[in-house]
């Protein structure tokens, strides 16, 4: 059995924590907290702020980790840290300790772990960009399309700490496994992707019998053809496995909960601060220019496809058309083209948000027909509809919003909208949000 070496730098994780527990404990030093038994608090926060990131993984940060999930990992963190500090106060008898005092210390010491978290990881990344420390040894195996971008991602994202070594294309004439296992031994190998598709059961049992003795990390590459998202879930039914094809986090009800309270507080912002007064505005405008409704309204498909009309303001000359616009549309108006680019047109949509027909943020619901039309011709669009559709979505800021002009448009929508429905977190929200804002005022080339 060859002994696993040079894959993980065992200071790192130990280090973060103790960066942490110096602020935590030197912060106290700069603020009147009238707390009299120093030894014991600095005790007592070390000991729970050691549990409490053993509790939520604080430190278990991979290194394809996203932004938005260490966010995520410092909200927790810190929520739970809150009451810990005040629990001391009545634990220990403590009535004279000044709670805007530690108010002031919780919030520096917040401010101070981020910026150091985040400081410290930049400087992981350039240790192995530029020293080429903390490396990992990666072969593939398999030759496709899925293999040759995670290839091309080994080599061009340095920073991610993975140095690849070598491709084995298990169809050519002159290929060995037993070649292949000895290179992964005599370059101390560290991880090893294969291709699922490309293995037989024979062979992906060799493969992971050999990983397991080598003691070697094996991971796979799904064959998930049209690039879809397959989340798969383990579960236990006592002690027998079942396979769950995918979760979704907005089944839960807490999660349903916090996002309904951000579309309802979010919308009423919307409706009072930003609609009452630009309403009558742009009535005026639509009515000048062509007469008509200020208003339009369309019958789309929602959560579970049950239909509901959604609401714009219109910005098109009155048609019985039910095609979507194209660029230099003759039924667009010139009040209608402003309202189009500026994404003003969907405003009113946060009324079918407070009437509960849409979320803030979701798939972008089509029109009956269209969907219909798309059901048919695109694999696994109806997952779109397990959440109520958005007012904006992950694929609008992705770049797929507008008119649909080719398969691959939807698909690729329809891509980043399952993305959305097996992902989902307020954060994830609260990105997408101020994404469309900062879209909406610099104007998108497909918003016609």
């Amino acid at each position: 059995m060859k002994n696993r070496v040079g894959r993980y730098s065992v200071y790192i994780k130990p280090l973060f924590c103790l960066v942490d527990l110096t602020i935590i404990n030197s912060a106290l030093l700069f603020f009147q907290t009238n707390i009299d038994q120093h030894l014991l608090f600095s005790i007592y926060i070390s000991v729970l702020w050691s549990i409490l990131s053993i509790k939520n993984k604080f430190y278990d940060i991979k290194r394809f980790s996203k932004v938005i999930h260490i966010i995520a990992s410092l909200i927790r963190q810190f929520l739970i840290f809150a009451l810990i500090l005040y629990a001391f106060i009545g634990f220990f008898k403590q009535s004279n300790i000044s709670r805007f005092e530690m108010g002031k210390y919780f919030l520096t010491v917040l401010i101070l772990v981020t910026f150091f978290k985040f400081l410290l990881l930049y400087f992981l990344t350039k240790y192995r960009e530029v020293f080429g420390g903390n490396i990992r040894r990666v072969v593939v195996i398999g030759n496709n399309t899925k293999t040759n971008q995670l290839i091309n991602f080994f080599q061009n994202k340095p920073e991610f700490g993975y140095r690849f070594h070598k491709n084995f294309c298990i169809h050519q004439k002159d290929f060995s496994w037993d070649d292949c296992f000895d290179y992964i031994v005599e370059n101390e190998i560290d991880e090893v992707y294969c291709s699922i598709a490309e293995l037989s059961n024979d062979q992906l049992r060799e493969v992971v019998n050999f990983t397991e003795n080598n003691l070697k990390i094996l991971k796979f590459i799904p064959d998930n053809k049209d690039i879809f998202t397959k989340k798969l879930i383990f579960n236990y039914y006592e002690y027998i496995p079942v396979l769950s094809f995918r979760e979704i986090p907005l089944d839960d009800s807490i999660n349903k909960f916090f996002k309904r309270a951000f579309d309802i507080v979010l919308s009423l912002f919307v409706l009072i601060c930003i609609l009452s007064w630009l309403t009558p505005l742009i009535a005026l405008l639509i009515q000048i220019e062509s007469r008509g409704p200020v208003f339009f309204k369309q019958r789309r498909n929602g959560l579970d496809y049950r239909e509901f009309y959604c609401y714009k303001y219109r910005s098109m000359k009155p048609s019985k058309s039910t095609n979507q616009a194209t660029k230099g549309d003759a039924r667009i108006t010139r009040v209608g083209k402003f309202i189009r680019r500026t994404s003003i047109d969907e405003l009113p949509q946060f009324i079918n948000v407070l009437k509960g027909d849409m979320s803030v943020v979701g798939p972008r619901p089509h029109m009956v027909k269209h969907n219909e039309e798309f059901a048919q011709r695109v694999d696994k669009f109806m997952v779109r509809h397990f959440v109520k559709p958005g007012i904006t979505g992950l694929a609008q800021v992705s770049g797929f919003r507008g008119e649909i002009e080719t398969n691959k448009d939807i698909i690729n929508r329809v891509k980043y909208d399952i993305f959305y429905v097996e992902n989902w977190s307020l954060l994830l929200d609260i990105k997408i949000v101020t994404l469309t804002a900062i879209n909406a005022i610099k104007g998108e080339e497909k918003a016609y």
